[in-house]
């Protein structure tokens, strides 16, 4: 039986073939987004794979129906799997959000579904770094949340030479939309065309573009003005504050097509231009009051970054790391005699917090020792005398260096050869 088109399964290492997905990389980008946050003061978060059919609709319209997996449960609700995690978090901060001080910074990694054509660096499901700050306008909240995105890959060892931001204004749209006679009904069908500009064809864009009073030589000739805005110019010099102005690139191409953008937007792309965006994200201060029902109003603001993309660009970059060596020691049982003794060894290197692992029934030794290069450890360890074991033997396996050192100082032999 094959799984479903769109979905992944994640081996262990090392991989049948290259086509399939590591667990081992994944968890790598996990535990570097993860760290990132933490570093900036951003705590984690998560909600339930299922919500009600109408968060979605209401912050997004009844046309992303199409894009969902969504059905009726057993008690006649309609739900859905999360296309996004934006309208879970406002749902949730709106229910408790006197119980935080504001600003809140939140972030969390959840799995994602959209019923969708499949195509490069987009699938049916994808993990998604979301990090969001809210109960806060000041562009200094723009800048930390661009910062944390930047700092986020080159955690993962890229650089400016391999990926940069692109920063937008919803506002400057907004003023370009409003003071050239556009109509407030056709702004989202307006911003929708200006998102797809780079991917239709031109005669395409001008025709739509026209039929809504804009010319396209005019949209085109604001986008390549790229003047930066108040609030624009203050995000960049809290990020030229920082050293980190070469990964920014003010570019009005990029609006969000998602009608929920209120202020400054931004996506990070390859310097080469091989993929998708890597990440996306902005200022939309008016979701979660519509979430609330006018309840709670709060400004806001985040971005998502998604694992395939990122996946495939580390990969392409070999900055995906050897995951093969992943346990410590590997435990030789060579005279059966020792098996208990050996146990007991082992089981308090574990609670130490060291990955070990030994044969679980009789094996010979060339087999055991086989056994320990192939899960990639790091040392092998055996006891050495049945009648008394407190002594060790060790051996490091990248270099064959070999010691006898008793039992109790194994941990500090491993940790001055590893």
């Amino acid at each position: 039986m094959e799984r479903l088109p769109g979905f992944r399964d994640f081996y262990p290492e090392p991989l049948p073939n290259n086509d399939l997905w590591s667990a081992a990389a994944r968890q790598h980008i996990f535990n570097h987004w993860r760290d990132t946050a933490r570093r900036y003061g951003f705590l984690e978060y998560d909600g339930p794979p299922l919500e009600p059919l109408e968060l979605f609709t209401l912050k997004s319209g009844e046309e992303i129906l199409g894009q969902l997996y969504n059905f009726k449960d057993k008690g006649e609700r309609d739900i859905a799997l999360r296309p996004e995690m934006t309208p879970t978090l406002a749902r949730m901060v709106a229910a408790h959000v006197r119980h935080y001080k504001k600003p809140l910074k939140w972030f969390a990694i959840p799995q994602l579904f959209r019923y969708e054509r499949q195509q490069k660096g987009r699938l049916r499901e994808h993990f998604q770094f979301n990090a969001d700050i809210l109960g806060e306008t000041d562009p200094a909240s723009d800048a930390e949340l661009i910062a944390l995105l930047i700092d986020s890959l080159r955690s993962l060892g890229l650089s400016e030479e391999d990926f940069f931001v692109r920063v937008s204004s919803r506002d400057a749209w907004h003023e370009f939309f409003a003071t050239r006679g556009g109509k407030e009904s056709d702004a989202y069908a307006f911003y929708q065309i200006i998102d797809k500009l780079e991917r239709e064809n031109p005669e395409q864009s001008a025709t739509k573009l026209k039929s809504l009073g804009f010319d396209l030589d005019e949209v085109r000739g604001f986008i390549e003005e790229a003047r930066a805005t108040e609030g624009l110019e203050a995000i960049l010099g809290n990020l030229r504050s920082r050293g980190l102005e070469p990964f920014i690139q003010i570019d009005y191409g990029v609006i969000r097509g998602l009608a929920y953008y209120t202020g400054v937007v931004f996506e990070a792309f390859d310097r080469k231009g091989e993929f998708r965006a890597i990440a996306g994200g902005g200022r939309y201060d008016n979701l979660i009051k519509l979430v609330s029902h006018g309840k709670v109003d709060l400004p806001a603001l985040g971005f998502g970054m998604g694992d395939v993309v990122l996946l495939e660009l580390l990969r392409s970059r070999g900055m995906l790391p050897d995951s093969h060596a992943c346990l410590d020691l590997y435990f030789l049982i060579e005279d059966e005699a020792l098996r208990n003794a050996s146990l007991a060894c082992m089981q308090k290197l574990r609670e130490a917090g060291w990955a070990v692992d030994y044969p679980l029934t009789r094996t010979k030794p060339d087999k055991q020792f086989k056994r320990a290069l192939e899960l990639g450890a790091r040392f092998t360890a055996s006891l050495t005398d049945p009648i008394a074991p407190q002594t060790v033997r060790v051996k490091q396996l990248r270099t064959r260096e070999e010691a006898t050192v008793p039992l109790q100082d194994l941990p500090d032999w491993m940790r001055a050869h590893r």
